[in-house]
């Protein structure tokens, strides 16, 4: 897991995904990579399983990890069933052993720095009681569930609530404050609530303590939060974000988004600090940023230090966009158009911010309509790039998975996110460098 206790100078927490240099064992208390293909973790001492049948509070040791990783993988024992289909791993491995109680060893078929960052941050990897799934044959029955974690699952009823209770056998320190043992709390439930209107009743009457990110029952609404604000301020806000859920693609295969200075003029004609402060009541994160978000420092490059010669692509400037537009021969007519294009949203989507746009690229002469389509013929149409002129509502600039995976998932020439059509042969060079290579850190400088 993440070092909650990090300083937050040296990472702040502000992303999904945590870098390996920040990550803390669990389980594994530490690990170590003697040579390119080994990879070996010690295993914590004194963890022990939740005191339930059939395992019976009994210590954790090497060899449930290992079985539980040969399950994902298909080795050993389990090579006849194969893999089982929550393993996705960019890295091959050859063999997972036990050496004694407190050591695994993973061996790799070849070099590859993911086999390290497969094991770390796959969050398929539950470690589970080997005595319940040789009993059960899986853990679909969460009656049946053992853990070693602090909390243990008394209840789910479908569509109500889950609840967990303490662990009173449970081995971890609070990170800043080592003398008290965790958790603190003795029991959580979580009321499962599928409409947002009911979500924000419950906690605006106190039947909720807390609304959180898990499942999609954050509040996406600012006015919304507004409102609370107003009617319950003694609560307590917390703004967080992963990623752009209103970025747009432009198709540059065909006229006239296959000219750059279009793309730049459409960019130019866009008040991105005044949108914040109106639309957005000042929530937004306005400020221009690359495709990882800014909690991932090392692969983050600051507006501030971008080149000038890209920079001015980002900063309001409707005169320069009216230029680029004339030098692309795209001159206003009698109608004072220079354009027509379309932007295709999906439904579900508010096309409020999409409408914003449309205003301020009448501005320089580019009539925009915004179309709603039915999800499944925009994702089509986005996927196959077979949209007229612009796709909105898109969720870009992910930062909770590895950013190499990101690039190469939008950005290769042929990856199925590729939406706007990209094709330039040195950036798929560079995402194959930084993928080959076995340094972490040439590996973060090309990303």
């Amino acid at each position: 897991i993440a070092d909650w206790g990090v300083d937050r100078s040296v990472f702040n927490l502000k992303s999904m995904f945590v870098p390996m240099s920040n990550m803390k064992g669990v389980l594994a208390e530490s690990w170590e990579t003697p040579d390119d293909t080994t990879i070996i973790f010690h295993i914590r001492k004194g963890v022990r399983w939740h005191n339930k049948a059939p395992v019976n509070g009994r210590e954790l040791t090497a060899d449930d990890v290992v079985y539980n990783w040969q399950r994902l993988m298909g080795l050993g024992k389990f090579s006849e069933a194969g893999p089982t289909p929550a393993h996705r791993f960019s890295a091959r491995f050859e063999s997972v052993t036990a050496t004694d109680d407190w050591t695994v060893v993973f061996k790799l078929e070849k070099p590859s720095l993911a086999g390290l960052s497969d094991i770390l941050l796959n969050s398929r990897a539950a470690i589970n009681s080997p005595e319940v799934i040789e009993e059960h044959g899986d853990v679909a029955d969460w009656r049946n569930m053992v853990g070693t974690g602090p909390f243990m699952l008394t209840d789910f009823t479908d569509d109500v609530s889950i609840t967990w209770i303490k662990n009173p056998d449970y081995w971890g320190f609070d990170e800043k404050y080592p003398e008290n043992r965790l958790p603190y709390v003795d029991e959580t439930k979580a009321l499962i609530m599928k409409e947002e209107a009911t979500r924000i009743a419950a906690l605006r009457t106190g039947v909720l303590d807390a609304l959180d990110n898990n499942w999609g029952s954050m509040i996406t609404s600012i006015d919304a939060a507004e409102r609370l604000k107003e009617t319950n301020p003694e609560l307590v806000f917390w703004p967080f974000s992963i990623r752009s859920e209103t970025s747009g693609a432009y198709n540059t295969t065909k006229p006239p988004f296959d000219d750059i200075r279009v793309r730049h003029a459409m960019q130019m004609a866009l008040d991105l600090e005044s949108m914040n402060q109106t639309y957005y009541k000042g929530l937004a994160d306005w400020i221009p940023q690359g495709f990882i978000g800014t909690g991932l420092t090392d692969y983050f490059v600051p507006f501030e230090e971008w080149p000038e010669e890209v920079k001015q692509y980002y900063i309001y400037d409707p005169e320069g966009a009216e230029a680029l537009l004339d030098a692309a021969g795209y001159p206003r007519g009698a109608d004072g158009i220079r354009f027509k294009t379309v932007l295709q949203i999906g439904t579900g989507l508010d096309p409020g911010d999409d409408e914003l746009y449309a205003a301020y690229w009448r501005e320089i002469g580019v009539d925009v309509e915004v179309m709603v389509l039915e999800s499944a013929t925009f994702i089509a149409n986005i996927r196959n790039q077979l949209f007229k002129g612009l796709a909105g509502g898109l969720a870009m600039g992910f930062d909770y998975t590895d950013p190499l995976n990101v690039f190469q998932a939008h950005l290769y020439t042929d990856a199925i996110a590729n939406y706007p059509g990209i094709s330039i042969p040195e950036l798929d060079a560079m995402m194959d460098a930084a993928g080959a290579t076995l340094d972490m850190e040439e590996k973060i400088r090309l990303s």
